[in-house]
């Protein structure tokens, strides 16, 4: 009785066993499964070129805009960046993606061509960005003849678009338009800066050449492309080949060079139709920049140690402009004398010779003097010889 209640449980923990090994190997076998999938799902994404960002990477990179009770002054401002000029190339190479990573305008379109990002119609000094002036994608990629094709799970509400890099007109967007807010915070009681969106210009010429066209393509809110702008970092010095800052600061540190072109006004005209001489747009130019940076400057009283450094920068400045007086003093102190010396000489020569003339005259004289007296010689011994004889004879 004992040996088979004993056999019995032999055999039920052997069951046991071989359920719970079976188990075991199930497990594996599920995990074995996710694995694959997710490694599918990784090379697939990395094949589409698509960078996914979570909610919480997004929240973190999004510069969040003031709340109209804490701002109590306000300038938008319009600036083009010529990608030429200064830093600003950073947001133009490399031409195409490369090791060192991809320009400004190949992460736009990447991310528009994925369905990642919206894209605002441009309504020159109007922007409005909002659901009704979102960009239609293939009709944005049609009106400026990009090639492209339908990406694999592209869907009526989800279209995605696959474009070779050669088809991406990266070399012929030689400049940017940017929206840029000044604003004065209460709560930190100082002026900021900041980028609200940026339009890539396109600058093409036609069949007959001639100079180029500028075609401004799209806005962009700045904000929603700034998580992709962290992980790409540019060279912002041709001396040093280190990338130190990637194109989210090139903005946040205002890095970038750009002319005002145009301020937010009541009319929606730009400072060219202002101001149509190139002297008087320039003048108008300059002068909002000084404004602009002296405004913040201009809301406080300044401490003692600044009044005492300006008051040595105005001293130094006095003394600089006293030498250069005295520098010009003394060059025409130094031309006075010359001319003096010149008219004393002059001077000299004409009285010499004057005196020569006298001396000659009067040389002259005494010669002609001295050939008379011995005629006077003469007959004053002949008289007195007389008056000798005269004499004796008495």
């Amino acid at each position: 009785m004992h040996n088979s209640q004993f056999s019995i449980f032999n055999f039920r923990l052997k069951k046991s066993i071989i359920a719970v090994l079976m188990a075991v190997f199930a497990v594996g076998a599920l995990q074995a499964q996710v694995v694959k999938k997710s490694d599918s799902d990784d090379r697939k994404k990395k094949d589409d070129g698509a960078v996914v960002i979570s909610d919480r990477q997004q929240a973190f990179f999004e510069q969040r805009e003031p709340s109209d009770a804490d701002l109590q002054w306000m300038k938008v401002i319009y600036r083009s960046l010529d990608l030429t000029k200064g830093k600003n190339p950073a947001l133009y190479y490399p031409e195409e993606p490369n090791e060192d990573g991809q320009s400004l305008f190949f992460i736009i379109m990447r991310l528009l061509a994925n369905n990642q990002l919206t894209a605002y119609e441009y309504l020159d000094g109007r922007e409005m960005f909002t659901d009704e002036f979102k960009v239609n994608v293939a009709e944005l990629l049609d009106r400026f003849h990009v090639m492209y094709t339908p990406a694999k799970g592209s869907t009526e509400k989800n279209p995605k678009y696959t474009i070779e890099d050669a088809d991406i007109p990266g070399n012929e967007v030689l400049s940017y338009y940017i929206i840029e807010r000044w604003e004065f915070d209460t709560r930190s009681n100082a002026m900021k800066t900041r980028v609200d969106a940026v339009c890539p210009v396109l600058h093409r010429t036609d069949e007959f050449g001639g100079e180029a066209i500028k075609y401004p393509m799209f806005w962009v809110k700045l904000n929603d492309i700034r998580p992709y702008m962290a992980n790409q970092y540019v060279f912002t010095d041709d001396d040093n080949n280190l990338a130190r800052y990637s194109l989210d600061d090139f903005f946040k540190l205002n890095m970038y060079t750009g002319e005002i072109y145009k301020t937010k006004n009541l009319r929606n005209l730009s400072l060219m139709q202002m101001f149509p001489e190139e002297k008087d747009l320039k003048h108008a130019q300059d002068s909002i920049e000084r404004r602009l940076q002296a405004f913040n400057n201009d809301l406080w009283v300044p401490d003692r140690e600044v009044l005492m450094a300006q008051k040595k920068a105005r001293e130094e400045l006095e003394n600089e402009k006293a030498e250069a007086e005295g520098d010009t003093e003394d060059d025409e102190v130094t031309e006075d004398k010359k001319e003096e010396k010149k008219s004393s000489v002059r001077r000299s020569t004409k009285r010499g010779s004057k005196a020569k003339e006298d001396k000659s005259s009067s040389k002259s004289k005494n010669t002609k003097i001295k050939q008379r007296k011995p005629k006077s010689t003469t007959s004053s011994s002949t008289t007195a010889t007389r008056s000798v004889r005269n004499r004796k004879r008495k």
